[in-house]
Order: structure tokens, then C-alpha cells, then sequence
């Protein structure tokens, strides 16, 4: 054998011994349950091979955009104290109009002067039917930006707090329907509820002044209390009274400021503590970032005596005392058990959710569906491939042989590969070898008869074997790149089953240009250097 025909076994066997490697590990398995475990262990499989949980979750949007409303109208009405523009009342019509009405017309120039300088977000028009008012409207383009980086920042922070729980492999996308939803996919997780508790929970942190000190039985009870009208800029949330006993107390119902003074996008960590209170319950303690404290500092101290509701989902947790400045650091309390607020502190650390989330659809798959797929996709692939082997040294002879190891090697290269990236083996991934196995073939059909056209044009068979290869390859290459920038674009546009068989395919058709042209060639050289320089090739 020539240096370098022996060069290229080599490399092939090292690339074996690498493929073998990846599959089953070391130290070698000494026996077959041993191997299948190994392999097992490596090859992770997606959602509908192994079973596991199906959400779609919708954000609300328009939340998000309501509280921008809700801010601009206390950002306003501080401006306005500085300038001493004088207004009769700022009010929030709905998530994108705010009216302020009778503006003193001394005072009207400064007020636009306001509006457009410090609130570009929104154009200002006169008040139909109100005199010397003014009704602001957000932007249709700040509305449009305001959705994306809602989906976009929803989307960031469920991926985030998702792997924090430690799942394998979840898939986390938009579904593409554009109605605002989140697809989430939990392979082998069977019992989404910590998953789903994670993902919401805390999803709208904010700390609110508490604008009423007395607490109600029901809300029906707290509008009474203020004649049927609440002031403006306030709501009403539900509760836990601070001197309830145990998480089963009767809910009570607060009056809070509208805009709040923080919220969780201005967190910047959260950890687990004891309560220093009460031992047996835990607390969470936070930190917000530098700008936030710049607020939250002048508010409190502007606040003292007063109370400051902790609100999470649009439920008051607690709501102490404001009993001195505060500034970057707090607390947290509430019946929290060490696991509840481990799991509050995680949803924090990963980042407040822009709005909150509604379940559209929930379903378990089975892990026995799972393992029915696999076992016809197995029997699928092995099927195609004795039918391909038959096909192939029937048609092709010794040369048929040739092409069914290259065709076995370019299988054990694509499985050891994804073992290696710990990329998801999917139902459409399956279909994604299957094609692979059909590439390969095509692949040596090409290389075959070109080599037959050489050998009825009268070459030897050397030459033939030779131009064969160097003709076909500029086919061969022009038909898998092709392949791949479809798959491309399919990986960076398609859901997780969509992009399982994208990934398959690309890795497939990479080592199908290997197999096809770099082994096979060399197994036909090896086969050439052994016999007679006038014996027939059988192909």
C-alpha cells in the first residue's frame, strides 16, 4: 500500500474510533445493555420520541403598553408640579390616550413645550369637547416597537428561567402565528405544574404606594368606601392582610397608586434568606439597579409612616411600612416556605416577565407514543437501508459493496455527531437520516456511472475510477450545497421539530460529501492496487 492510500485509512479509522467514542464512551462497555445505555444517555431525544409536556402561552401585550401609559401620566403630573402648570386633572382613557383637562391658558405654551420636548412618544392634540384640554395619543411606531420588545423580552426571560429549573433540551419559540404566543416544549418532564409555576410566577413585580391605609373585605367594599369612584390614578388589587395567619386567610383588598415606583425590570439579583422575624418562614431579598434606587430612594424617604405594597401577578404579597430611606436593597416577605421563595428568588434572578401570560394549550405526550415512533422510525430506516444495500450490490457488484459501507459510515458519522453537539433527536429528524440515507445513494449512483461511461469510452479501469470521481464531484457538491442553504433557512426560521430535521439533514449531507467522495475513493484505490492492471472492475 502506497503512504498515501495509507495516510487516508488513517484518518478514516480515526474518524471511526472518534464516532465510537461519541456513542458509547470510555471505558468500552463490555456488554450489550451496557452499549445500549451509553447510547442512550448520549442521543437526547426531542418531545415527541421521549414524552414530556406541550404549552402555548400568549402574552399580554397590552399590559405592557398600559403600563407605559400609567408611567407617562406620573411623569407627567411631576413635570407639570416642577413647571407650576397648573391642570385641572390627568387621566388615563385608555392603554394609548391620556386626557388632562383644564389647562390654564397662561400656562398652555409651557404645557405643549412639556409634552414635546419630554414625552416624544406621544402626539398632542386638543381635547374634542373640553376646554383648554389636551388628549395625548401614543405613537402608532412606539406601539409596534413597544409588542416586539414585549414578545422578544418575554420570550428571553420564560428561555431563561426555563433552563434554570435544570430541564434537558426544552424548546422555547414563537409559533409563528402571530397572535402574540409562546410555544414551550419539556422533553421528559410529565408534570409541567413547577414548570408552568416558574414561568409565571412574579411575572409583574412592581413596589406601589399603598394609597389608602385601610384594607377592605372585597372590592365591591372598597369602591363604597370611596363613593362609588376611585381617585384618580389608583386600583384596587387583591391581597393578604399582613396580620393574617397562614396562606388560607381571607383575601383583603388594598387601594394602590396606579403607577408604581419600581418593578422587576429595575431588579438587578434576588436570593433565599430566612426571615429573620419569623425562622420557620423565608424571604427573598432583592436589589435593584443603579437608576432605580436613584427613585426608589426619594420615594420612600418622601413616604415615611406611609405603607408600600409588594405586588406580584396583581396580588399584593405583603404591605409594610415605609419606616426609613431605601435606596438599592429590600425585602420580600410573605408565607414563603424554602422552596416557594427558592423558586420566587430563581424567577427574579432570570428577569420580571413584561406582561403577563395566559395558557392557551396544555398537553401531555406519553413516553409510550415516544417509544412507538422510535421503534417505526428504526424500522423505517432499516428497512430503506436493506432495500438500498440489496438494490446496490445487485446492480453494482463488488462496487455496490463499496457504496454500503460508505453509506454505513456516513450513519454512524451523523448519530455520533449529534451525540457529540447534544443536539435533539425529533420525529422529523428521523425523516432527516432517511433523506440523508437517499442523498448518499444518489451520491454514489453519480460516482458509478460516471465511472461506467469512462470504462465504455475504452479508460482503463484506474483512469475510469479516476475521472468518474473528478467529473462527479462538482455535481455532487453543487446538489448538497443547495441542500444545506434550504436547511439554513429552515433552522433559522422553523420550530424545534422543524429545526430537529434541518439539523439532521445538514450534518447527514456534511458527511455524505465525506463518505461518498473521501472513502469510497479510497476503498476503490485500495481494490485497484490489489488486482491486475488488466482486470475488469466489477462495477
Amino acid at each position: 500500500m502506497n503512504p498515501q492510500l495509507r495516510w487516508k485509512f488513517i484518518l478514516i479509522a480515526i474518524v471511526i474510533l472518534l464516532c465510537i467514542y461519541g456513542l458509547i464512551g470510555i471505558p468500552f462497555p463490555t456488554s450489550l445493555a451496557q452499549v445500549k445505555e451509553n447510547v442512550a444517555d448520549r442521543i437526547k431525544l426531542g418531545l415527541d420520541l421521549k414524552g414530556g409536556s406541550h404549552l402555548v402561552l400568549q402574552v399580554q401585550v397590552d399590559e405592557a403598553i398600559g403600563q407605559r401609559c400609567d408611567q407617562a401620566v406620573d411623569q407627567l403630573a411631576k413635570q407639570l408640579r416642577e413647571k407650576n402648570v397648573n391642570v385641572g386633572d390627568i387621566r388615563r382613557l385608555d392603554d394609548t390616550h391620556i386626557q388632562v383637562n383644564n389647562v390654564e391658558p397662561s400656562t398652555s405654551g409651557t404645557f405643549r413645550d412639556i409634552v414635546t420636548n419630554q414625552f416624544s412618544d406621544w402626539n398632542i392634540s386638543p381635547a374634542a369637547g373640553v376646554v383648554n384640554g389636551y388628549l395625548l395619543t401614543l405613537k402608532p411606531s412606539v406601539i409596534a416597537d413597544l409588542r416586539r420588545d414585549t414578545m422578544d423580552q418575554a420570550l428571553e426571560t420564560i428561555t431563561r428561567r426555563i433552563n434554570a429549573l435544570g430541564l434537558t433540551e426544552p424548546t422555547i419559540a414563537f409559533t409563528g402565528r402571530g397572535d402574540n404566543e409562546i410555544l414551550v416544549q419539556l422533553p421528559g418532564e410529565g408534570d409541567p405544574t413547577r414548570a408552568k409555576a416558574v414561568i409565571q410566577a412574579g411575572g409583574q413585580l412592581s413596589l406601589n404606594r399603598v394609597a389608602d391605609d385601610q384594607t377592605y373585605p372585597s372590592e365591591a367594599a372598597a369602591l363604597a368606601a370611596k363613593g362609588g369612584v376611585l381617585p384618580p390614578g389608583t386600583e384596587i388589587l387583591p391581597g393578604r392582610s399582613d396580620s393574617a395567619a397562614g396562606p388560607t386567610a381571607a383575601p383583603v383588598y388594598y387601594i394602590l397608586d396606579r403607577a408604581p415606583a419600581v418593578t422587576g425590570a429595575d431588579l438587578r439579583g434576588a436570593t433565599p434568606a430566612p426571615d429573620t422575624n419569623n425562622p420557620s418562614q423565608y424571604q427573598v431579598h432583592f436589589e435593584l439597579s443603579t437608576a432605580a434606587a436613584a427613585r426608589f430612594g426619594p420615594f420612600t424617604e418622601a413616604n415615611i409612616g406611609h405603607r408600600m405594597a409588594i405586588v406580584l401577578d396583581h396580588q399584593v404579597y405583603s404591605a409594610p411600612v415605609i419606616q426609613g430611606r431605601i435606596d438599592d436593597n429590600g425585602e420580600i416577605t410573605g408565607n414563603f416556605n424554602q422552596d416557594s421563595a427558592h423558586d420566587l428568588a430563581l424567577v427574579l434572578r432570570a428577569g420580571a416577565l413584561p406582561a403577563s401570560i395566559k395558557y392557551l394549550e396544555e398537553r401531555t405526550v406519553g413516553p409510550s407514543l415516544g417509544a412507538d415512533s422510535i421503534r417505526q422510525g428504526v424500522r423505517a430506516s432499516i428497512g430503506s437501508i436493506l432495500v438500498v444495500m440489496i438494490f446496490l450490490v445487485f446492480y453494482y457488484r463488488l462496487s455496490g459493496v463499496n457504496a454500503v459501507v460508505a453509506l454505513f459510515l456516513n450513519l454512524l458519522i451523523l448519530v455520533a455527531f449529534m451525540a457529540f453537539a447534544g443536539a435533539v433527536l425529533t420525529l422529523p429528524g428521523i425523516a432527516g437520516v432517511i433523506l440523508t440515507i437517499g442523498m448518499g445513494v444518489d451520491s454514489n449512483v453519480l460516482v458509478f456511472e460516471r465511472i461506467r461511461e469512462e470504462l465504455r469510452n475504452g479508460k482503463t479501469p484506474a483512469a475510469a475510477v479516476e475521472q468518474g470521481f473528478d467529473k462527479a464531484f462538482q455535481t455532487i457538491i453543487d446538489t448538497h450545497v443547495t441542500t444545506i442553504v434550504s436547511a439554513v433557512f429552515l433552522f433559522l426560521f422553523g420550530t424545534g421539530p422543524v429545526k430537529g430535521f434541518a439539523i439532521t439533514l445538514v450534518i447527514g449531507l456534511l458527511a455524505n460529501v465525506f463518505t461518498s467522495i473521501y472513502v469510497s475513493r479510497a476503498i476503490f484505490d485500495w481494490n485497484l492496487s490489489r488486482q491486475d492492471r488488466q482486470e475488469a472492475l466489477s462495477i
